[in-house]
């Protein structure tokens, strides 16, 4: 890649480690929540609540002011502040002794993350040539499966052989150094009189932009659909692998950690390629990628909860956890096109607010909710049957990217035209 600005691959690589520790702190509670469980007597309900809404609450409602924030002043400062504040807040979580008291430590996390991802996003469009933003970006989003599949790994490993309150410390207190390099390392390749007050855009002239882009709120919606299945996933199948085939908790990391990183790794990278590849004759492919994604993703998920054998389930959780993440590169991509660069954080910022408020808000809560409720009927399979309601949310997304492609060209041409 041949970056427009100064340091675009530096950039892209310092990002990504601050990328990958947000995931690791973020979803390291799923292959904790065994034991979180069975130490605290929590209830799946409040396991979801704790690993969910918990994080969700201030994540989605924070982003679109801090945003605003990095659409006038210097990103990398703010993204430098987010990381210290969310390892902070992960290391804490190794010294509650309550449900309140995880539950606002993990409301902390969410508070630091609120400011990391829709200014990484901005640099990275800043930072490359328009026909790169899919590829570049998903670069820069390989750090969910890096940091999923490290939390998961790492998480089990320490809570196995020390405890899950160390698992927290540990991670927390290695994120806290990346914070300094990001401060030392980056610059804003934003002309400084762009960063100003006085040139970005106001938050009433973004969303009248964005109220004319149907796309963008069918492509935001769809993709907070699909995260509800997608994050449900993500947090609760350690907890079914434990449950429903027996595996103990390193076993879980090991074989969960896998799936997620080579499934997800090659997902990302893939759709991003097929989406610079087609979308640069056509913007329609940034929609119809993640579209016939998640279309695959549901009935491959479903297949590998009901099958005995370890390796076939290794197999079809692989496929679909890939499917599940192609929205990332292509859709990322197409939110940064619809809107001028002063608006970049702003909009990124409203596509996540529905992704993790939906997602990360529903998905975990909704999963808990419903395997207390299926337990009287199904006993410890509960949660196999909960995950299995969960999946329809894949096909809603879908149907919302496909009605999406219908628009895109029309709003990304129309901004061009402007």
């Amino acid at each position: 890649m041949k970056p427009t600005a100064a340091g675009g691959p530096a950039m892209l690589a310092v990002l990504l480690l601050a990328y990958i520790f947000n995931y690791v702190d973020r979803q390291i509670v799923g292959i904790l929540a065994v034991p979180i469980k069975s130490d605290l007597g929590l209830s799946d309900t409040e396991v979801g609540l704790m690993g969910g809404l918990a994080f969700s609450l201030f994540y989605s409602g924070l982003g679109i002011p801090i945003a605003r924030l990095a659409d006038r002043r210097d990103r990398v400062t703010i993204i430098a502040i987010s990381v210290a504040l969310w390892s902070l807040c992960t290391a804490l979580c190794g010294a509650v002794q309550t449900f309140t008291q995880l539950f606002l430590a993990r409301m902390g996390v969410g508070i630091g993350e609120a400011g990391g991802v829709a200014p990484s996003y901005a640099l990275i469009a800043d930072a490359f040539p328009q026909e790169q933003h899919a590829r570049a970006l998903a670069i820069f989003l390989l750090g969910i499966p890096i940091g999923s599949a490290l939390g998961i790994v790492f998480g089990g490993w320490i809570a196995a052989n020390i405890d899950w309150r160390s698992a927290f410390t540990i991670v927390g207190l290695a994120g806290l150094l990346v914070a300094p390099l990001v401060r030392l390392a980056l610059r804003d390749p934003r002309p400084v009189d762009r960063a100003g007050p006085s040139t970005a855009a106001s938050l009433g002239e973004a969303l009248r932009l964005l109220a004319r882009k149907p796309s963008f709120w069918l492509m935001s919606v769809g993709n907070g659909s699909g995260a509800i299945a997608g994050y449900g996933l993500l947090f609760w199948l350690p907890s079914y692998f434990r449950r429903s085939l027996g595996l103990e908790l390193f076993d879980i990391s090991l074989f969960f950690g896998a799936i997620v990183l080579i499934g997800g790794m090659t997902g990302i990278w893939a759709a991003g390629w097929l989406g610079d590849r087609l979308g640069h004759r056509n913007p329609t492919a940034y929609a119809i990628v993640p579209a016939v994604a998640v279309f695959l993703a549901a009935p491959l998920n479903a297949a590998g909860l009901f099958v005995p054998s370890l390796p076939v389930a290794f197999v079809l959780f692989l496929v679909p956890n890939g499917l599940g993440l192609a929205w990332a590169g292509p859709v990322t991509a197409a939110i940064q096109q619809i809107v001028p660069a002063d608006m970049r954080a702003t909009a990124s910022a409203g596509f996540l607010f529905f992704t993790n408020l939906f997602g990360l808000g529903l998905g975990t809560v909704l999963i808990g909710f419903l395997s207390d409720r299926f337990s009287s009927a199904f006993g410890e399979e509960s949660l196999r049957y909960a995950i299995l309601c969960a999946l329809s949310f894949y096909m809603l997304g879908g149907v919302l990217y496909a009605i999406a492609a219908r628009f895109i060209a029309k709003d990304w041409h129309s901004e061009a035209a402007a």
